[in-house]
């Protein structure tokens, strides 16, 4: 599986991508953990552990053949940059998921993530039938809400500590964007951000 763009690629990771990931994950760590849910410390790190790469490589295949969870690195110049994952994804009545991402600090603000997730809505919408989307951000995290900026995604106000980041339950605003709507606004973000 493989999604690309007019400056990036995105596909699953696999093992064999371990050292040039881990590289940036490594590099980046001040930039993203405070971002992040505080890893187990009694799990393996996949960052430094190539075993606890690999499991979660394979996971993720597990998830996305049962269809629960698209996960993609998001590759610059063919080099690991980041990942965009679609996750949570809920079939039924509610035909749900939610983008998360991240980006090595040396590719930020070049919109890599903007391409990215209009990539991700396009396979969301338009190979998976989903309704809608969302990207919940923690409010004072100014460089991912640009992303929302660039894209235009609608925000649907703030839930109160809503998920734990970095040992903190944290309020997030919720941005999403429905089927109807990426229909409407498909060919502007096709033409701007894809071809």
């Amino acid at each position: 599986m493989r999604l690309t763009g007019k400056r990036i690629t995105m596909r699953p990771l696999a093992a064999s991508d371990f050292r040039t990931w881990s590289e940036v994950r490594a590099r980046n760590a001040d930039w993203l953990t405070v971002w992040e849910p505080l890893r187990q410390p009694t799990l393996p790190d996949p960052t430094t552990d190539r075993s606890a790469f690999t499991a979660r490589c394979v996971q993720r295949d597990r998830d996305r053949a049962n269809g629960v969870a698209y996960q993609f690195g998001l590759f610059v110049d063919q080099r690991v940059a980041g990942e965009i994952n679609l996750n949570n994804v809920i079939r039924g009545a509610m035909q749900s998921g939610t983008i998360g991402y991240w980006i090595d600090q040396r590719h930020a603000g070049q919109a890599y993530v903007a391409e990215g997730v209009a990539l991700l809505m396009q396979f969301a919408f338009e190979h998976l039938s989903l309704h809608r989307v969302e990207i919940c951000i923690v409010p004072r995290n100014m460089n991912s809400r640009r992303v929302m900026d660039k894209l235009q995604v609608r925000d649907e106000g703030v839930a109160l500590r809503y998920l734990e980041i970095n040992g903190v339950w944290e309020d997030h605003i919720r941005y999403a964007m429905t089927a109807e709507e990426w229909m409407a606004r498909r060919d502007e973000l096709v033409a701007t951000w894809l071809q």
